[in-house]
């Protein structure tokens, strides 16, 4: 029997990855929905390939460029996420939300209702809204994969078994500046930041990756995910990306997990949980075994790891909603020119230090809308200090 299958944001990187593990095995899926924003090229590929029921451009002007050009007439196409009600008549056996940005979070929250599996690749969904997710998967029932390499290696891994954990070890490569001095990154340039040594990414998340926020992130999402305290976890540098996590047991034991630097293993393995699928593989590298230089994060390198320590050990708060917020906003003003790459890392740090924000450290989320309002709030709020105190420099 066909699995019912929908993906969230199918023209980014994650979504492009799903596909093409889905592509390899068609006869095996029943595709009812594919979404994008704007990439009406990628997504009119992915529909003659995978010939999806329904369809979500999100972007008013790329929906109505489509409605023109599209010649599949048994596909139906919708402007916006608020029609799940019309494409699901019951539920589907597996979601992949791989949508970018704070803007995935309302249509995870929504679409848990309507599918047995839900597979979440977006960050800030699980960093902003974990417990409102938490809370509607319970309440409908629906099954939870995390999708991120570093968190389906830790969910393999421990099995439920977190009352046994010591500790657990995530893994960065340090991004492409690992071995530049400090004092050369000023000059760094966006098309330099972009590019990460081991993955195939998008922009905001090799840049991401280059100032070590990402690895916060990954921090962030595992406390919540498995439940654990931040003091759980411990950030290691790993610049070949082969090994993805470390459990180290109470009872001596210590289990790695590793395989190569593609998502599409990890994705492989949350569709086909359980079940005897085989996915090809490269042998064993042992030159990386044999060679995995596993260091500790060096603080006066990467700043921002120093946000860990104001962050809840053990809460949901809004706190989080600032970072992930005062972070996107940096991203973007350092793509567009107006502050340079060590600003990135400064201004997150100073940004998190103001007393307003340090005070919703207590407070936990109650609604997308608050969080959204956050959003919007911490992200004008960043623009208008970091560009003011640019113009003043």
């Amino acid at each position: 029997m066909k699995k019912k299958i929908a993906i969230l944001g199918s023209t980014g990187s994650i979504g492009r990855s799903t596909v093409s593990v889905i592509k390899k095995n068609k006869k095996d899926f029943n595709v009812i929905l594919l979404s994008t924003n704007k990439n009406i090229k990628e997504i009119s590929k992915q529909i003659k390939l995978l010939k999806p029921k329904n369809l979500i451009i999100t972007s008013h002007n790329k929906y109505l460029k489509f409605l023109k050009i599209n010649k599949n007439k048994k596909i139906k196409i919708f402007n916006n996420y608020k029609n799940f009600n019309k494409i699901f008549k019951g539920k589907i056996d597996y979601t992949m939300s791989a949508l970018s940005s704070f803007n995935g979070l309302q249509p995870t929250l929504d679409i848990i209702k309507f599918t047995k599996v839900i597979a979440i690749a977006n960050k800030e969904a699980i960093i902003c809204g974990w417990n409102l997710i938490k809370k509607n998967l319970t309440k409908y029932k629906t099954n939870f994969i995390p999708v991120d390499s570093e968190h389906f290696s830790i969910w393999s891994l421990i099995k439920n078994n977190t009352n046994k954990i010591d500790k657990i070890y995530i893994t960065a490569s340090g991004g492409p500046f690992l071995n530049i001095k400090k004092s050369r990154l000023n000059k760094i340039k966006p098309r330099d930041a972009i590019k990460h040594p081991n993955w195939s990414m998008g922009k905001k998340i090799s840049i991401d990756s280059a100032t070590l926020v990402n690895k916060i992130f990954e921090v962030i999402e595992a406390k919540k995910i498995f439940n654990l305290n931040m003091n759980d976890f411990e950030i290691l540098l790993h610049p070949d990306s082969y090994v993805h996590a470390i459990v180290k047991f109470k009872n001596g034991l210590t289990k790695i997990l590793i395989h190569d630097t593609d998502m599409k293993i990890p994705i492989f393995n949350s569709i086909y949980y359980n079940t005897n699928k085989t996915i090809p593989s490269s042998p064993l590298n042992f030159k990386k075994i044999n060679n995995l230089k596993l260091s500790n994060v060096n603080i006066k390198q990467f700043e921002t790891i120093d946000i860990l320590k104001y962050l809840s050990n053990d809460k949901d708060t809004l706190y989080e909603t600032v970072l992930v917020s005062a972070n996107d906003e940096l991203v973007d003003l350092f793509l567009n020119k107006k502050i340079n790459f060590l600003d990135i890392s400064k201004k997150l740090i100073m940004i998190m230090k103001l007393e307003e924000f340090k005070k919703l450290r207590s407070r936990k989320p109650l609604n997308f809308n608050q969080i959204s309002n956050l959003n919007k709030y911490v992200r004008l709020k960043t623009r208008t200090l970091c560009v003011r105190s640019v113009h003043n420099a």
